[in-house]
């Protein structure tokens, strides 16, 4: 199956310039969204991961459902002010402005190697702040796993940089 066939472009949305990638057309078809999670799955398999972290808000779609199926605790990395226990920070630039990402301080525990799931890595800034995250908790980052991957914008290339591991199902143009 063609994942890629799945993804709708919506040109100019949030703003003009921007090339939309819409995930919401793959996960309404059912045989998309089962081959996705088991892709990721499946990618997922020479990676050594006692638990799953995901990045609000996409990312919880195909994190909790990986999650269940491989019977693995599942990590909510949030946006700032949405936790209500306390929690560790990472603030992080965005292509257009600032953005603050958190984690419960009782999610992972000293040592724990998370697999982080995320819907779309674009220029790697959200991305860079969840290992952040996941290393300040006491954990290790096994790896990343995202469905879209915008090569152009580079995000992938210096995660790769970093050492992270980074795989993804599907390859788009940024712009």
């Amino acid at each position: 199956m063609n994942l890629k066939e799945y993804i709708r472009s919506i040109p100019d949305y949030p703003k003009k310039g921007i090339l939309f990638r819409d995930i919401t057309t793959l996960i309404k078809n059912e045989k998309a969204f089962k081959e996705t999670i088991d892709q990721i799955i499946e990618n997922s398999k020479n990676l050594n991961f006692n638990k799953i972290a995901a990045i609000e808000s996409r990312g919880f779609v195909f994190a909790s459902a990986v999650s269940y199926l491989m019977n693995k605790p599942f990590i909510l990395l949030r946006k700032k002010n949405k936790l209500p226990s306390k929690v560790h920070s990472v603030d992080f630039e965005l292509e257009y402005g600032k953005a603050t990402i958190e984690v419960h301080k009782d999610s992972i525990e000293k040592n724990d190697n998370v697999l982080i799931i995320d819907d779309l890595i674009a220029t790697g800034g959200t991305a860079k702040a969840a290992a952040k995250l996941i290393e300040i908790s006491g954990g290790n980052v096994s790896g990343f796993i995202f469905v879209i991957n915008l090569f152009d914008l580079k995000g992938s290339d210096q995660l790769i940089q970093k050492g992270y591991k980074v795989k993804n199902l599907i390859d788009f143009p940024g712009h």
